[in-house]
């Protein structure tokens, strides 16, 4: 069975999407794994910081032990997303003792994000738990730039946002970011925003964002590295296609499967929620990212 790292570096040579789905509900997890099987593909399930502290998934031992139910390795791996060295709330977060706690339970990948210090402190970071996740054989994706969405308060306008390019990844520090920390995976900011997370926005429909193509060809070069995609729900369509031909091989799914879950059970309870989610997530590996039936051109075939 190929590893995480050879997935994603087998996504980007094939031009391939690896959709990440966040799991702020401990139930959601079951619908997307049978989702992503029913569409043979492949996905990573996730979960933040910020979905265990604020959300209702409990905890990354929680999302583990539910993942294990049903985890099907030739289909899914377990990732653990954001750990920021500072919060949404800029707070500072003991970071270290998360990320060695995911990999003694088991985590397939990881991720620290130090995007909101500044660059040298960002290297620093991200080079300790590069040298943590490579001992234990996974790979650390990190963050570079400002991916913008989950902060308290409303956001400027996304065209302001957009048209200035504010807190996109700098190319020139890209470059030396991946050389000096050997991160695997690097998650960029190029007109993406996330999900907002506060209860008076997170039902709001999200902006329909755009992507700075350009900008992702010449950050894709200069790293060589699969690039991720975080806030995915809500990017137009066309620039989500033509992003995978420019090197995004992960591409992080939390609002809108969310939303479904949350909707349903709202109106009809849990078995109606995974429901809700298990249609949308078949939505979008068949119809949003096109690629069901993908899963041997990221895997090899392999049986788990």
């Amino acid at each position: 069975m190929q590893s995480t790292a050879d997935v994603i570096n087998n996504a980007r040579k094939a031009s391939v999407l690896v959709p990440a789905f966040n799991v702020p509900y401990l139930p959601m997890v079951e619908p997307i794994i049978r989702a992503v099987v029913d569409q043979d593909s492949f996905a990573l399930i996730e979960t933040a910081r910020a979905e265990w502290i604020k959300g209702e998934s409990h905890s990354m031992a929680a999302v583990k032990q539910e993942f294990d139910k049903w985890s099907r390795p030739e289909h899914v791996r377990l990732h653990l997303d954001h750990v920021p060295v500072i919060d949404e709330d800029y707070q500072w977060v003991d970071y270290l003792p998360i990320i060695k706690e995911a990999i003694e339970l088991g985590y397939q990948s990881v991720m620290v994000d130090g995007s909101r210090l500044g660059l040298e402190e960002n290297i620093m970071a991200t080079q300790q738990v590069v040298e943590l996740a490579h001992k234990a054989g996974i790979p650390c994706e990190a963050e570079l730039g400002m991916v913008m969405g989950h902060e308290a308060g409303p956001l400027p306008p996304y065209e302001e946002l957009y048209e200035s390019g504010l807190g996109f990844t700098d190319v020139q520090e890209a470059a030396r970011f991946v050389r000096e920390t050997g991160c695997d995976w690097l998650s960029v900011a190029v007109g993406n925003i996330h999900g907002p997370t506060s209860a008076a926005l997170k039902d709001k429909k999200k902006v329909e964002a755009r992507l700075n193509l350009d900008h992702l060809e010449q950050l894709s070069r200069v790293t060589g590295i699969p690039l991720v995609l975080h806030g995915g729900s809500g990017v137009q369509q066309n620039y989500v296609l033509h992003a995978i031909q420019r090197g995004i091989a992960k591409m992080n799914i939390g609002t809108e499967i969310r939303q479904a879950y949350e909707a349903a059970l709202k109106e009809s309870g849990v078995a109606a929620a995974q429901e809700a989610v298990y249609e949308r997530t078949c939505w979008i590996i068949r119809d949003y990212i096109g690629v069901t039936g993908s899963r041997k051109l990221v895997t090899g075939g392999h049986p788990a």
